[in-house]
């Protein structure tokens, strides 16, 4: 079995409950919707990630026959032959991918029988929330550094093989240039970049060498990694070679700083290539950084042009989790609602509309029922699968990040920045407060 999309890749509890669903014939339609509760103090808004996954995921659920009889030593005869036959024959509504969201908007809602809707609650919440939270801490180096190359190198920090790859593709879809994981680049057409390793450089006798023996192999993309040693020495060999090689139609493209006071060596490093004529090579940097210190190079004017961002993106180490839910919000027809202390839910099938103020910046959202409550505004949730099967084909991955740049645009600026802003102004409709009384009401009524 392919342990990635297998659907055993889920918590104990949610087949311990299908089976007794089925034992007691709760099998009506159910709706469940996932949102986020709150923001994490470093975040002013969230980018939603990870729709194309949870499809692809529900489009293809399938026992195969290992599985099932694992699971027939541990569940009734009569649930594994539920599974066998089981395939996904819910509705599914959702936030296009890039959108920019805030707390209480779901950006997801499956419409499936019970069974099947609760079933597939881990694996959506595991995808769901993962390239959320990598596209939303990537949108904060898009925002502060919009003209720069920027390209996730976190695939060897990132914590396991699937998070790196998810994690190439949602900073992709978020506003990064490009990525170094070569998979990610064959399944989703992001461009790739990469330059050397210190070892390429420690194995040749001396950097000369290793910098001529790179060009020699990759004469249209030569990017030097020149902090091996000496970083100043290594741009001067860096100077002398290009002459050599400019005879023969090699040119050196760019250089790569990985250490040291960046900001600094990119000063001197530029100064050595431009009075050596290499003024149209590039400067590419990388080494532990983040937001933060891709913000401060530049505001001290750091010559750089690029940035290699890796562990900080990839675990997104100031905000490593999110406060997600998927919860049941409507049963047989009836909305049912969550009143735990601190985690009360919205009740209903529900949709967001986002207004805008004169000048095309985003002014508010409501959040609303999905029917009967129509809001002035946008409305941003979306059919996307119907009877188990996508309505539309996949976007392309370009056309979701052209969505999240766009969005960008239209962001209040004091959302933009990396300081902590008041609060989006998002309010809940009258008609939704007023079922959500209703629901109390009867809920009261039930237990009295």
């Amino acid at each position: 079995m392919n342990p990635l999309s297998s659907p055993l890749l889920t918590d104990l509890y949610q087949f311990s409950m299908l089976q007794s669903f089925l034992e007691h014939g709760m099998e009506e339609t159910a709706v469940f919707e996932f949102f986020m509760r709150k923001l994490p103090p470093q975040r002013n808004f969230l980018v939603a990630a990870g729709l194309e996954q949870v499809l692809d995921f529900l489009e293809n659920l399938k026992f195969s026959p290992e599985e099932l009889a694992w699971l027939a030593t541990r569940f009734s005869p009569a649930t594994i032959a539920y599974l066998e036959q089981l395939r996904f024959s819910g509705d599914v509504h959702a936030m296009a991918e890039g959108t920019v969201f805030f707390p209480h908007q779901p950006i997801l809602r499956v419409t499936a029988p019970l069974p099947q809707a609760q079933l597939v609650e881990s694996r959506i919440i595991n995808l769901l929330h993962y390239e959320t939270l990598i596209a939303s801490k990537a949108a904060r180096s898009a925002l502060s550094a919009p003209d720069k190359l920027l390209v996730d190198f976190g695939l060897r920090r990132a914590h396991g093989a699937e998070a790196g790859l998810l994690a190439a593709r949602a900073a992709y879809l978020a506003g990064f240039s490009g990525t170094a994981t070569v998979l990610a680049g064959a399944l989703y057409g992001i461009p790739l970049f990469g330059t050397m390793a210190h070892s390429y450089v420690q194995v040749h006798g001396n950097e000369e060498a290793a910098f001529e023996h790179f060009a020699r192999s990759y004469p249209a993309n030569a990017i030097l990694l020149i902090d091996t040693y000496d970083t100043e020495a290594a741009a001067a060999k860096v100077v002398a070679l290009a002459g050599k090689l400019r005879a023969q139609g090699i040119g050196i493209k760019g250089v790569r700083l990985d250490s040291g006071d960046l900001a600094q060596h990119a000063r001197q490093v530029r100064r050595i290539l431009d009075q050596g004529g290499l003024d149209t090579a590039t400067i590419f940097a990388s080494g532990n950084l983040d937001e933060y210190r891709l913000q401060a190079l530049l505001e001290t004017g750091a010559p750089i042009d690029g940035f290699g961002i890796g562990t900080a993106l990839d675990t997104s180490h100031d905000a490593p989790a999110l406060d997600c839910a998927y919860k049941l919000q409507e049963y047989a027809g009836k909305p049912r609602r969550k009143r735990s202390e601190g985690k009360a839910t919205w009740p209903g099938r529900k949709q967001v509309y986002r207004s805008y103020a004169a000048h095309g910046r985003m002014a508010c959202d409501m959040v609303a029922l999905a029917s009967g409550d129509e809001q002035a505004g946008e409305p941003l949730i979306h059919p996307v699968m119907r009877d188990g099967r996508r309505i539309h084909a996949a976007p392309p991955l370009a056309e979701s990040r052209r969505q999240a740049l766009a969005a960008y645009v239209r962001l209040p600026e004091s959302l933009r920045g990396l300081a902590p802003a008041a609060p989006y102004p998002v309010t809940i409709s009258a008609a939704l407060r007023a079922l959500a009384d209703q629901v109390d009401r009867e809920a009261s009524c039930a237990r009295n």
